[in-house]
């Protein structure tokens, strides 16, 4: 038998785990300060959820999704879900989420699941935070969402140096059309400089060319028409107002008009935050786009909608590629230590007490000595230590011990909890 994580996924250990609950903390307490609502789907959908809007021509559809039978019910087909909105917009059609004149506005958190080569950075179930408006057309939304991604990345602690937020329109049905045949028809025409999977794009999305790694076609689509070139004025105006809304808010950005991200559904603004460091030639650490159509596809009423995602682990790599630290938070706020094993019972209750009050509280279950008990309780980053020992106990009483500063005190065991208390409280006033 095989013990080890299967490929491509990892454990969570205590120190990530640690990381997850704190970026996910952040994201719940940030987004709801923009106005918006958690919403949880489950892991796994019917199959057309995905591949009718993601889109049959990429990558994660035609090569990336984990698809199984549903037996319940043959011959549909199941699928992990691979990414959250079009799980969110097929959640808000069948709960009726975004009735006429009301924007939603929702975020989440989780596992997803893509099968590809594991790589820094891309694992095949890998972890999100993400947040979508439904309902809003106004280019104010757009900025909303850049801004909440990015004041988020902030607030995490990457520096803003290190980021660069890339932006650009893909134009919609009045406009895009007839740019895919151009550049359809300019691959077409550069096919033998393209790599086979980029010539037969032409066919299934042309816009997808843009994304190729390949060094050959990046030179070769440098030279292909751009998209900002053949929007329709509404379009046109809505990417200023984009633009101008995120002046006013002085986040620094950078137009890429051939940035189009990888999912079919996009319309108009698409938006990408990328680090220089720790992520190698995949570099971006999260972003999203408008797409106002996605809802018709499923064959929902029209409603606009965008929204953006940001992957844990890039986050991490990009913020460990920074130096910059998380905040330190000691794991105990108090030890409990036992002289010996005649007070277990003592130091037991005393410690339940600690926890029933509030605070994080430990003690020792391996019969260690009271030295190794204060080494250990120093590896916890615990403050302060409770001695508990025979001749406290016969005097009422048990000992505290700052240590920082190894200062002792004798306090009544019945008023340990207020002690406590009244110890962090003098520490936060100094």
């Amino acid at each position: 038998m095989d013990y080890r994580a299967p490929k491509g996924t990892v454990d969570m250990l205590p120190d990530a785990a640690s990381e997850w609950e704190r970026i996910s903390g952040l994201a719940q307490d940030f987004f709801r300060r923009y106005g918006y609502e958690p919403v949880y789907t489950p892991l796994f959908e019917h199959t057309e959820v995905f591949s009718r809007g993601i889109g049959e021509a990429t990558d994660i559809v035609s090569k990336e999704m984990y698809t199984f039978l549903d037996r319940s019910n043959p011959p549909n087909a199941l699928t992990l879900r691979p990414e959250g909105t079009a799980s969110i917009v097929r959640a808000a059609i069948q709960h009726n989420l975004v009735p006429p004149g009301v924007a939603a506005k929702l975020y989440y958190m989780g596992p997803m699941f893509r099968y590809e080569r594991p790589q820094k950075g891309r694992m095949r179930q890998f972890w999100q935070v993400g947040a979508e408006i439904l309902g809003a057309p106004e280019p104010t939304a757009d900025a909303e969402a850049i801004a909440l991604m990015w004041r988020f990345f902030q607030d995490a602690g990457m520096p803003a140096g290190s980021m660069r937020l890339l932006i650009n329109s893909m134009g919609d049905e009045a406009c895009r059309p007839a740019y895919r045949e151009l550049q359809a028809g300019f691959i077409v025409q550069n096919a033998s400089r393209l790599c086979e999977e980029c010539s037969r794009r032409a066919q299934t999305n042309p816009l997808r060319a843009f994304d190729c790694k390949n060094p050959a076609c990046v030179e070769v689509m440098a030279e292909a028409p751009l998209l900002r070139d053949q929007l329709c004025g509404a379009c046109a105006d809505h990417y200023s107002a984009v633009k101008g809304h995120l002046d006013a808010l002085e986040i620094p950005y950078q137009e890429a008009p051939r940035l189009v991200r990888g999912l079919d559904y996009y319309t108009r603004t698409v938006f990408e935050v990328q680090v220089d460091a720790g992520l190698g030639s995949q570099n971006a650490i999260g972003g999203g786009g408008r797409y106002d159509r996605l809802f018709e596809q499923f064959g929902g009423k029209s409603t606009p909608g965008l929204g953006f995602a940001v992957g844990f682990e890039r986050m991490m790599l990009a913020l460990q590629a920074t130096g910059a630290k998380p905040p330190a938070e000691p794991r105990t706020q108090v030890f409990v230590a036992r002289v010996d094993a005649t007070v277990a019972g003592e130091v037991f209750s005393a410690t339940q007490r600690l926890r029933d009050a509030g605070f994080a509280a430990e003690m020792d279950h391996l019969g260690r000595s009271l030295k190794a008990q204060f080494k250990y309780a120093d590896k916890l980053g615990a403050p302060l230590v409770v001695v508990v020992g025979p001749e406290e106990i016969a005097a009422g009483e048990v000992t505290l011990r700052r240590m920082d500063t190894k200062q002792e005190s004798r306090v009544a065991l019945t008023g340990l909890v207020e002690a406590v208390r009244e110890s962090f409280s003098a520490e936060e006033r100094v």
